[in-house]
C-alpha cells in the first residue's frame, strides 16, 4: 500500500501539475478575484521554478557533496542503489540506463583502482505492475560485461524503495560478517535518505555521492535571468526527494 501511495504522491508533487490546476482555476472559477489570484500564482510558480540560479542553489543546499577519490580508503563492498535502468519489452536485447548510471560506473572505476573489492547491488522494479526485470540484475549484467567476475557481485532484486534497500541489504550482510567496510553509492540528492535508512537498519556505511545535479555557482545572465525548462523539470525530482525524506522520518524509516 505504501508503494502505491508513494507513486500517487509522486504525481501530485509535480510543479507542472500545480501550474495546470491553477490555470484551470483561472479559467473556470466564477470569482474574478480568485481567477486573477490563480493566474498570478501560476505565473509566479513558472517564474520561480524556471530560474536556473535558484534551482542550482537549491540543489547545492540539498545534495551531499562529492568525496575526492584520492581520499577514499579500501572498502570490502560497494553497496550500489539502483533506480537508474529501464526495461523495455520492445527492445529487450540491451540495457537501458538513465542519467544516474554514475551509480554503478563510478564504483566500477573504484573497483579497477583497487579501492573496492566487491559489489552488492540492491534494487528490484520501481513499476507498480509486476513482471519487469529487477534493476539489480540489469546492473549486474553491465558489470559482468565490464569484466567483473561473477563471484565479486551479489544482487538483491526484491527492494522497491530505499527503506527496503536498507532492510534487505542488512539481511544479506548478516551472511557475510567478514564485510566490515562498506561504501554506500547512490545519487547525491538521494544520499541523505539512503544513509538514514541504512543507519536505521543497523548498517554503518561511508557515503559516496554520484550523479550530481548541482553545479558551480555562475552569476551570468543565462543563469540568473533566462528561464530554463530543465530547471523547472528538475525541481520535481528535488521536491519529491525532500518530501520522501520527511515522510521517511515520520514513519521512522530513517
Amino acid at each position: 500500500m505504501f508503494f502505491i501511495l508513494s507513486k500517487t504522491l509522486h504525481f501530485f508533487l509535480m510543479p507542472f501539475i500545480w501550474v495546470l490546476v491553477l490555470l484551470l482555476l483561472a479559467v473556470f472559477l466564477k470569482s474574478l478575484k480568485w481567477r486573477r489570484i490563480s493566474l498570478f500564482a501560476a505565473l509566479a510558480i513558472l517564474f520561480i521554478f524556471s530560474n536556473p540560479f535558484l534551482a542550482n542553489e537549491a540543489w547545492r543546499a540539498w545534495e551531499v557533496e562529492a568525496t575526492p577519490v584520492n581520499q577514499l580508503e579500501q572498502y570490502d563492498v560497494a553497496v550500489i542503489l539502483t533506480g537508474v535502468t529501464a526495461f523495455r519489452e520492445d527492445i529487450p536485447d540491451r540495457i537501458h540506463t538513465h542519467k544516474g548510471a554514475d551509480r554503478f560506473l563510478h564504483p566500477l572505476q573504484l573497483y579497477r583502482m583497487g579501492k573496492v573489492e566487491k559489489f552488492l547491488v540492491t534494487g528490484g522494479s520501481g513499476r507498480v505492475l509486476a513482471g519487469f526485470v529487477p534493476e539489480a540484475e540489469q546492473v549486474e549484467k553491465v558489470l559482468l560485461m565490464a569484466g567483473v567476475p561473477e563471484e565479486d557481485i551479489l544482487t538483491e532484486g526484491n527492494s522497491r524503495n530505499t527503506h527496503e534497500n536498507a532492510v534487505n541489504t542488512a539481511g544479506l550482510l548478516e551472511q557475510h560478517p567478514e564485510w566490515q567496510d562498506l561504501l554506500l553509492v547512490t545519487s547525491a540528492f538521494h544520499m541523505r535518505r539512503s544513509v538514514g535508512c541504512f543507519e536505521k537498519a543497523g548498517v554503518h556505511t561511508t557515503p559516496f555521492s554520484t550523479d550530481f545535479y548541482a553545479s558551480e555557482r555562475r552569476l551570468t545572465p543565462d543563469e540568473i535571468i533566462i528561464p530554463s525548462i530543465s530547471a523547472f523539470s528538475n525541481w520535481h525530482l528535488l521536491i519529491h526527494e525532500i518530501t520522501g525524506f520527511v515522510v521517511y522520518k515520520i514513519l521512522g524509516y530513517c
